[in-house]
């Protein structure tokens, strides 16, 4: 995800539901004690972890939560990978990012952990009018990487 992609999944949410409408590149939970943000994302197109960038615009939104980061990942399998470590503790996770890239993030997390995405609510990773000329592209292509990646994933009841 880039960094105005990540900006653009913060830019409409107000304070209170920035916790839910972070960017896989963020992955929000609330714990017993907590909601927590989880950011994820490395230098992918500049020197600075969009991790960074992202945890950046919450504060200067006005988020005062915990946030946890990532600040390595550089794909969506990974941004998923090194979350699971900082998610274990969940009552409940939200995934959300651009729509396909959400989804991505759900199938890949239900591959890996299916106990963590029996965990996971709804996020906002959908708004209409948003990006209008991009998404019909965006779609084909993100549906074709999501087919591709249930091709390679392994069934849930198979032996791995």
């Amino acid at each position: 995800m880039s960094v105005s992609e990540s900006r653009a999944a913060f830019a409409d949410a107000s304070v209170a539901r920035i916790v839910r409408a972070s960017a896989v590149s963020g992955i929000a939970h609330a714990s017993a004690a907590a909601e927590v943000l989880v950011l994820c994302g490395g230098a992918v197109s500049g020197p600075v972890p969009e991790a960074e960038v992202m945890e950046s615009y919450a504060r200067a939104r006005g988020y005062e939560g915990p946030i946890r980061l990532d600040r390595e990942s550089r794909s969506t399998l990974q941004n998923i990978e090194n979350a699971i470590p900082l998610i274990e503790d969940a009552a409940s996770v939200a995934i959300v990012s651009n729509s396909v890239h959400a989804l991505k993030g759900r199938i890949l997390l239900r591959g890996l952990r299916p106990d963590l995405a029996d965990r996971l609510v709804r996020g906002a990773d959908y708004r209409f009018g948003e990006q209008i000329l991009v998404k019909p592209i965006a779609a084909v292509v993100g549906l074709a990487d999501l087919r591709a990646l249930r091709r390679r994933m392994p069934k849930p009841n198979s032996a791995a």
